[in-house]
């Protein structure tokens, strides 16, 4: 069975894309939960993943970093992780690769922390640009493959690729035209991700640095994390 190691579930947008992935397509694998926060993060995940950093699947003497790498992995051994249809497939591919490398704005602004409502100081134009921009590509992905997915009917690792953009709109009530809004409301009700956010707010591990990016860019106005360890 795979392996699966992952980062707190209330931060870890890279940790996220390939575990919601493997829960929607039924992919078994076991789950290794190492949390931000400790004091040697770096050298406990570089035991694990040659970056330093999750997710990293395993899976017997293979190991697989970084969360695009991993996702490409699966889809030689899986069936349905990219769209069978080659214009979809290609598109979805670009879509993925484009929010991998990009959209640095909405990341260092509105970074992800699930069990928490923010008010943001205030909406600069690079950030209006990035969520134009990913308005954009979700109606263009809906369109041109009729939904409800942005590569046609079914989930697929690009929807898996763009699901903490939807845990980002929730937590920092980020404006999107009506149809794209709508696919970030289905995102956050696949199965997958109500798991993947019922964990977040269980979780009484807390790490100050992402902490401190939150409250760079807003006022909490609502924490539904349960309590903090001391």
């Amino acid at each position: 069975m795979y392996g699966l190691y992952i980062a707190n579930k209330n931060y870890s947008s890279w940790s996220l894309r390939p575990w919601v992935v493997m829960r929607e397509l039924q992919i078994a694998f076991e789950e290794h939960l190492l949390p931000f926060g400790q004091s040697s993060d770096w050298e406990g995940f570089r035991k694990i993943s040659p970056s330093g950093k999750v997710p990293c699947l395993i899976d017997g003497d293979d190991v697989v970093w970084d969360s695009l790498s991993i996702v490409e992995y699966l889809a030689e051994r899986h069936d349905r992780v990219w769209p069978a249809n080659p214009a979809a497939r290609a598109w979805a591919r670009s879509a993925s690769a484009e929010m991998h490398s990009g959209f640095s704005e909405l990341r260092s602004r509105c970074s992800m922390s699930c069990g928490v409502r923010v008010r943001l100081h205030e909406t600069p134009a690079a950030l209006e640009r990035d969520l134009a921009r990913i308005g954009a590509l979700w109606n263009d992905g809906l369109h041109r493959f009729a939904g409800p997915f942005l590569a046609g009917p079914t989930f697929t690792a690009v929807d898996a690729f763009f699901a903490p953009v939807a845990f980002r709109i929730q937590t920092f009530g980020l404006r999107l035209d009506p149809v794209a809004a709508a696919y970030g409301a289905r995102l956050l009700g696949l199965g997958s991700m109500r798991e993947w956010y019922a964990a977040a707010l269980k979780e009484r591990q807390r790490d100050d640095a992402h902490d401190a990016e939150v409250l760079q860019s807003g006022r909490i106005v609502e924490d539904l994390r349960a309590i903090r360890l001391p």
